[in-house]
This record gives C-alpha cells, sequence and structure tokens, in this order.
C-alpha cells in the first residue's frame, strides 16, 4: 500500500459559487438529494477546479434519453441496490411514488428486472465515462479503503452548532476509526480544509483518499437536519446518502444517534464501504488477488450461510491466511466459518470442525486481543467445553468494549439467547443491532432464533422473512415457529425441505453443537421440534 499523509480534511460548500448557492436553496425547499450521483447515473458533473466555482449538469445521449432526470436518479439508486424506502428518503418522496417511477422506467426501457436495469446502466456508463487512469484505484492496491471524514458544514448561524458540528466529525472519526477494515485519516489537519470550497477529487488527490464521509447541518427552531453522504474520492460520485430529522432539544443524543448509525451501516461487517471494496476486487485479475481481497471475498460467501458459500467461504478464508498469517480478522471469521459448519451440519467431521473454530479464533485473538467477534465466538467453544463462567465473562468483556457495534451486538444476541444470560435480553440486543444498521440480513436471524425463544412466534417469523433464506438453521427454526402457531401445512413443507437437503441437521444437533445450554431455549427448542415432527 502506498504512504498516506494521515491527515484529516474538510470540504465545505462555498455558498460564494453557483452551486454552493443552489444546494442550500435546495435544502429550504426539501430536495438537497437532487445532487446525489450514484455510480450507475447517466449525467456529467462539470466542476471549476478548486474555486467553488459554476456546475453544469448535461444530460447524455443513449438509451436513457427517454428517461427524465428524477427517473434516471431513481433508475440508478435502484440499480444500484437501494430499497424503495430508502430511494424515497433520499429524495423525500413515497415509496409508493418511487415504486411508480420504477413501473415508468422499466416500460420506456422495455426492462422487467433489477439485473437487466443494473446492466443496461453499467454498460451504458461504461460506453460513455471510461475512467480515466487518474481517477481509477491503483489495479494492484490491496488493503483497506481510505476515508477522509469532513468536518460538518453548518447552513445554520450560532457558534454552538459549530462546537455540535466538530463533536460529530470528532466522533465519527474516533468510531470508524476502531475497525481495522477501514484505514481512516486522522482529524488533527481538519481545521487546515475548513472553508476551503475545492472538490471531492482534489481533496481524494490530496490525501490519497479513497472516500470522503461529508455531512450539513440546518436547524430551525427547534428541529435539527443533518444530511451525510459518502463520496468517491476519484469521481466524485457520491454513493450512498442518509437523512436525519430529528427534535434539537438534546443533542447530545442526536449526535450519538447519527454517529453510531452511519458508522455501522458504513464500517459493519456487511456494511457499504466492504461492499464497495469487493467490487474492486472482483475487477481484478484472479492472478494479482492478495491476502485482503481473499478475506474480503470470503466474508461475502460466509454471509450467505449455504452448503456452497461455505465451502467456497473457508477456501478463499484459508487462502487468506495463507498469504498473510498475521491478518487477524481473516483467522476470526475462518474460525467463525467453522462454527457454522458445526452448527448447520455442514461438515462430516464435527469433532475436527470444533478444534478448527477453537484453533482460529485463538490464533485471531493472539493477533488482536480487542476483536470482540473472536471474543464472543471464543466464549462459546469455552462453554461447548463447559465452562460457562468463562463464557459470561467473554459476553461482559466484549459489549463493554463495543456497545454500540451492531456487528458485535447481533452476536451477542445468539449468545445471551442459547448459552448463557436472559433471552429477553438477547432479543433486545437484536433490534438494537438491526435499528443501527437495518442492512444485513443475518442480524435478521439472530432477531428471529431470540424471538422464538421468548415465545414471539410471529415476529419470529417476519425476521426470518428477511434473513438468509437457505441457511439450515433458519429453516429449522421457521418449521418450529409455524408448528407453535399451529400452522401445520407450513411446518410440514420446511421440515420436509430439511430432510430431503440437510438430513443430518436436527434440533437436537443445533442444541449441541451451538451449544444451547440456557435452560429457557432448551426447553422452547425441544418444544418447538415436537410440534414439528422435527425430534
Amino acid at each position: 500500500m502506498p504512504a498516506h499523509d494521515w491527515r484529516t480534511v474538510h470540504r465545505g460548500y462555498d455558498c460564494s459559487g453557483l452551486r454552493g448557492i443552489v444546494q442550500m436553496l435546495c435544502f429550504l425547499v426539501g430536495i438537497c438529494s437532487i445532487f446525489e450521483r450514484p455510480p450507475a447515473l447517466s449525467f456529467s458533473l462539470q466542476r471549476s477546479s478548486s474555486n467553488g466555482g459554476d456546475v453544469a449538469l448535461n444530460e447524455e445521449s443513449g438509451p436513457l434519453t427517454g428517461l427524465s432526470g428524477r427517473e434516471r436518479v431513481i433508475a440508478a439508486k435502484f440499480a444500484e441496490g437501494m430499497t424503495y424506502r430508502e430511494i424515497g428518503e433520499a429524495l423525500f418522496i413515497a415509496p409508493s411514488t418511487v415504486r411508480t417511477h420504477l413501473a415508468a422506467i422499466y416500460r420506456k426501457l422495455d426492462i422487467r428486472s433489477k439485473v437487466a436495469l443494473a446492466t443496461l446502466l453499467g454498460d451504458h456508463r461504461d460506453a460513455t465515462h471510461p475512467p480515466s487512469q487518474t481517477e481509477q484505484p491503483s489495479a494492484d492496491r490491496s488493503g483497506p479503503p481510505i476515508l477522509a471524514v469532513l468536518p460538518v458544514n453548518i447552513l445554520s448561524s450560532g457558534e454552538h452548532w459549530n462546537r455540535f458540528a466538530d463533536g460529530m466529525a470528532a466522533d465519527l472519526i474516533a468510531d470508524l476509526a476502531r475497525y481495522p477494515d477501514i484505514a481512516v485519516i486522522a482529524r488533527q489537519t481538519m481545521n487546515s480544509y475548513k472553508g476551503r470550497g475545492e472538490d471531492a477529487r482534489s481533496i481524494g488527490r490530496e490525501l490519497n483518499a479513497d472516500y470522503l464521509l461529508e455531512a450539513t447541518l440546518q436547524a430551525r427552531e427547534q428541529r435539527l437536519r443533518i444530511c451525510v453522504q459518502l463520496v468517491d474520492a476519484h469521481t466524485g460520485i457520491d454513493l450512498w446518502t442518509s437523512r436525519y430529522d430529528r427534535s434539537a432539544e438534546d443533542l447530545f443524543a442526536v449526535q450519538d444517534m447519527v454517529t453510531e448509525n452511519v458508522v455501522n451501516v458504513l464500517a459493519s461487517c456487511c456494511g457499504r464501504l466492504a461492499r464497495l471494496r469487493r467490487d474492486v476486487v472482483r475487477r481484478k485479475p484472479p492472478a494479482s488477488l492478495r491476502a485482503y481481497d481473499y478475506y474480503l471475498l470470503g466474508v461475502e460467501q460466509h454471509n450467505l450461510y449455504t452448503r456452497s458459500s461455505h465451502a467456497e467461504a473457508v477456501r478463499l478464508l484459508s487462502r487468506a491466511v495463507e498469504l498473510d498469517p498475521s491478518l487477524a480478522r481473516a483467522w476470526t471469521v475462518l474460525g467463525l466459518a467453522h462454527a457454522v459448519a458445526v452448527i448447520n451440519a455442514f461438515t462430516t467431521d464435527p469433532s475436527a470442525a470444533k478444534e478448527k473454530w477453537r484453533s482460529c479464533l485463538e490464533r485471531a485473538l493472539a493477533l488482536d486481543t480487542g476483536d470482540t467477534h473472536a471474543r464472543i465466538c471464543l466464549a462459546e467453544v469455552r462453554a461447548l467445553q463447559g465452562d460457562l463462567d468463562a463464557t459470561e465473562r467473554e459476553y461482559d468483556l466484549a459489549l463493554a468494549a463495543a456497545p454500540n457495534d451492531s456487528d458485535t451486538l447481533a452476536l451477542l444476541a445468539g449468545g445471551r439467547t442459547f448459552v448463557t444470560g436472559d433471552p429477553r435480553n438477547g432479543y433486545e440486543l437484536a433490534k438494537r443491532a438491526i435499528r443501527l444498521n437495518p442492512y444485513v440480513p443475518w442480524y435478521y436471524s439472530m432477531l428471529g432464533r431470540s424471538s422464538f425463544v421468548v415465545g414471539l412466534q410471529r415476529e419470529s417469523l417476519a425476521a426470518f422473512a428477511q434473513a438468509p433464506s437457505d441457511s439450515p438453521a433458519t429453516l429449522l427454526f421457521q418449521a418450529m415457529a409455524h408448528a407453535m402457531l399451529g400452522e401445520a401445512p407450513q411446518a410440514i413443507e420446511i421440515a420436509d425441505r430439511l430432510a430431503r437437503e440437510f438430513p443430518d441437521l436436527s434440533a437436537e444437533g443445533f442444541i449441541t453443537s451451538y451449544p444451547v445450554t440456557n435452560p429457557p431455549a432448551v426447553a422452547a427448542i425441544r418444544e418447538g421440534a415436537r410440534r414439528a415432527g422435527l425430534s
């Protein structure tokens, strides 16, 4: 990885220029996010160099000429994976309006799926805007993405708003810097960029950053609006945006809420930055992949929770630690993968898999004692060995070390539900993880399992509807929840599928391998299995 100038930067909007004036007006009328620049959007944004000068937004020719400007924005956002609700929040319109626009887009483009839309937009972008050499990340670049968190741009007067904005930027930097998969530029030089109207690409080149995190703050009476966007530092394109409208009565609560949400959405195992980095890795020639690249691809496969994805995850992660034995988080996820094999009956030799589970996590913690994910999963190995006191201590240490990390909270939800502690606490931890980051499917698996144990069967099924659908453990709990609700046909259908596709998985096997030692959880699973005919 090239050497970096570890500095913090700031790019405020220069309100003396046309773009700054237009953006401020857009905030006032509630349409600021029309300036968003998703990757597939077929517009060119022309900026003057660094003086905050005029901006021209030019429509291009091609297959998208029949779409309106708003339809182009919606098409790009939907193709990149945003939901109706996310698009509606970004553009200040109702989800039903998004659905109406998409129906018109599909009709005009004569397509019938999101895949077709993404392909069309991607092909058009590549044909009309091949990235220049200076705008492309280095082809052989590997390692965590480099992120510059800019000071918050304030659109309201008052010294207290300056203090609030500085505090929020500092919190974002500090919390993001705790994640080993992100290299965050320090904030010591943040003031050197205050008030400078440079564009994203200029800042990116100067700092050698991959992404910039920008935010704007607007206050009116007792209401506060904060808009946050992640910008590609190579192209100036907005990759993600979110808006927070809150009461200004408790500013510390607002600051904590915004910081926690942004950090978890960007930095969690399935966060935006990980997904963006994996997209870069997938474009590399296979022969050029390095340890960190294999790790990123392995995490993606691990989180699918199927038999085939598990085998691929183990292959990729094993290659990562072979290339770099000091990559602690690769050892952690490899240990988790072996645990998944045991719990879901993916292995014919559970004893060997348990030993690999233990050894990988011990290796991870030897390299990084602060890895809360490894600590939680090794605690469950201790439970398998019968040392529940050690498990309890490790859970407490993990929660104290990362009380606002959604991945940690979701893992702890399973432990508190199944191993030791109050299952109701596990249920609350799963809900909190999802509040912090609602976009990670396996969090819903944890919520579904904990809901089942505390007797909320309908909520359990609703959660599993958003979880990895082909996971054997998900199917097991779905069958039991239907049975507990008296929905025999659904329970029988899922039980038959389990018998066909996963004949080695059983409720008792799940209890033994997780391990489920919490008496309320053991009782709930055995009763659900009995009613579903899975005993």
